[in-house]
């Protein structure tokens, strides 16, 4: 089905292995992406489809690998819409559904690639999903990309400011609630989270406690399994760890919401919410997921007391030291009703991807080749 959805790769450029699309119309508004790379293979992949009915924007930020975020990439919106169709449009069970299935099927390919990639059983992602559909905002994750609402204040007082609003939540352990919420679900265990290397994380491991894929860590067989313990340090479970149950947010839309942010945790590692709702407001639509993409850089650069075009000319992989692979997705909501009907004449939908790799040959195609699932 998705095939026959158009596709626009946008632009890649040197500055800062950065791939971007400025401006592109959706139903309801306009929405850019820009991507900038810091490990050695791209980790961040990301979509967005528009049609007549609904807007999704998925953010998949992986981990260990590329495996599962390339995954999700090709399979979850499949989904999406193919549950939604069947049961009249989206809801939180369609959506639950379709992360629930993409996870089964990650799961399948990972026992049939095991005795030739033992390391794709500790690959994951995290997953955020957007969708809009009639004035109702759906947000959907797991692990710690997050989304930010940019809405008119109506309280301050001021005719020009905006506020941010988080929508999602971010299911990392350095949050205290997460933690809590891990231990509370395992008591009998001392060491289920533990403050390793700077950071806290799940049995000294993983700071993020849902994702898709970790299967190590969700399914106690594969540690177990000969071939998996020869290639690392099993971790012995007694249960899941781990989980594939996405945070699920509803709201009805208003005129007060202007826009929305969506992106992996490399751009909150570098600006707050605050700040990046600032950038959105203040700044021309074309090219603003651009914009964010090189503030944060230049967040990163300040650090370690450099310039920005020293940062810039850092080469993928030495650069995943100064700073993560980050994907920003802005999408603008003008609540225009009457755009849909002049957008898509024929009723088609528009399907955008970032390249799965920002300096690669193919940047379209996968970087590592994966057995198909059937």
């Amino acid at each position: 089905m998705l095939r026959a959805f158009s596709r626009c790769l946008g632009r890649r450029t040197v500055d800062g292995l950065l791939w971007h699309t400025d401006l592109k119309p959706h139903a309801s508004g306009d929405y850019s992406i820009a991507v900038v790379q810091a490990n050695s293979s791209l980790e961040d992949q990301s979509q967005v489809y528009t049609s007549p009915f609904a807007t999704y924007v998925g953010v998949y930020d992986g981990h260990g690998g590329t495996e599962a975020s390339q995954f999700v990439n090709k399979n979850l919106f499949s989904y999406l819409l193919k549950f939604s169709n069947e049961q009249g449009g989206l809801s939180t069970d369609v959506i639950k559904r379709a992360f629930n299935a993409t996870e089964e099927d990650f799961i399948h390919l990972v026992k049939m690639a095991l005795p030739v990639k033992p390391q794709i059983a500790s690959v994951g992602s995290c997953c955020l999903v957007g969708a809009i559909a009639n004035d109702q905002l759906y947000v959907a994750n797991l692990g710690d990309s997050r989304v930010v609402l940019g809405r008119k204040d109506s309280k301050g007082g001021k005719k020009n400011s905006v506020v941010a609003e988080r929508l999602s939540t971010d299911h990392n352990v350095g949050v205290e609630e997460v933690r809590k919420e891990v231990k509370a679900l395992h008591p009998d265990d001392s060491h289920i989270v533990m403050y390793t290397r700077g950071v806290w994380r799940i049995k000294g491991i993983i700071q993020v406690s849902r994702s898709i894929g970790d299967v190590y860590l969700k399914r106690p067989e594969f540690n177990r399994d000969p071939i998996f313990q020869q290639y690392g340090n099993p971790v012995p479970l007694k249960r899941p760890v781990m989980t594939s149950e996405p945070s699920v947010l509803c709201r009805k839309l208003s005129s007060q919401d202007l826009f929305l942010i969506f992106a992996s945790d490399g751009l909150w590692e570098q600006l707050s919410d605050e700040a990046a709702v600032e950038i959105v407001f203040k700044n021309p639509r074309a090219g603003i997921a651009k914009r964010l993409v090189r503030a944060a850089l230049q967040v990163a650069a300040k650090k370690r007391e450099m310039r920005y075009e020293d940062i810039k000319r850092i080469e993928k992989g030495v650069r995943r030291h100064f700073h993560d692979d980050i994907t920003v997705v802005v999408i603008y909501l003008d609540h225009n009703k009457n755009r849909s009907r002049d957008m898509f004449k024929h009723g088609t939908g528009n399907f955008t991807k970032s390249p799965v790799d920002i300096f690669s040959l193919n940047a379209d195609e996968e970087v590592n080749l994966l057995p198909r699932v059937t």
